[in-house]
């Protein structure tokens, strides 16, 4: 009798992973789908693409005739922090310069969204330039003039405005999107943002803004 109710105990608990395992999954399979819903109108020719590995597809289309890429990444790499969840948004088009410029706030650890450690020359930060952040680039005799950056970073009097950068190919933003749920993450290690979503007004916010330093810079 114990036996035959060890057994349907052990049943009962197998069909119960079982059905936790296939339910997770599925709730996987849609986050993407359910991250982009509110904001993915705003992109013409909108479509995902898999960045071939784990996590967000990359949402990618044209914003006032112009390409751009939406990336979010999950970034478990900082110690004694909750994973983050960081949105990279990329205006992709050809600029003036021949230097990158990329501009980090309170640099405190390596990232997985930036090579901005990875940029040989620390530059002195101008006038007009937010407190906290740090000017790195691969050419400093070429770098961008900070008379025509500084009237466009206003952004980062938010603190979950964490980089800009400025390349030739393009410009980009990155924007704190979330932490991961600290109980969760306590307990299962897992990286759990919950219902968080991708704001359209949020988007079309950071999109204007590089837009709008877009056009300084080709001015």
């Amino acid at each position: 009798m114990n036996t035959l109710i060890g057994i349907a105990a052990l049943v009962a608990a197998f069909l119960l992973l079982s059905r936790k395992y296939l339910a997770d999954r599925e709730r996987r399979r849609r986050e993407p789908l359910r991250f982009y819903a509110r904001a993915v109108g705003l992109l013409d020719q909108a479509e995902l693409q898999t960045t071939g590995s784990v996590g967000y597809p990359r949402l990618v289309g044209r914003y006032h005739n112009l390409p751009v890429q939406v990336l979010p990444v999950i970034d478990t790499l900082p110690t004694r922090r909750l994973p983050a969840l960081w949105l990279l948004v990329t205006v992709q088009s050809t600029l003036p310069t021949s230097a990158r410029l990329d501009l980090m706030m309170r640099p405190n650890a390596p990232t997985t969204f930036s090579n901005f450690d990875l940029l040989p020359v620390t530059i002195q930060t101008p006038s007009g330039f937010p407190e906290y952040c740090v000017l790195r680039t691969d050419d400093p005799q070429h770098v961008m003039s900070p008379d025509i950056v500084a009237p466009h970073l206003d952004v980062f009097e938010n603190p979950r405005a964490k980089e800009l950068l400025i390349t030739p190919n393009g410009i980009r933003l990155v924007w704190l999107i979330a932490e991961a749920d600290r109980a969760r993450y306590g307990v299962f290690r897992q990286a759990d943002f919950g219902d968080t979503d991708l704001d359209p007004n949020l988007l079309q916010d950071l999109l204007d803004r590089l837009l709008a330093l877009r056009r300084a810079i080709l001015a």
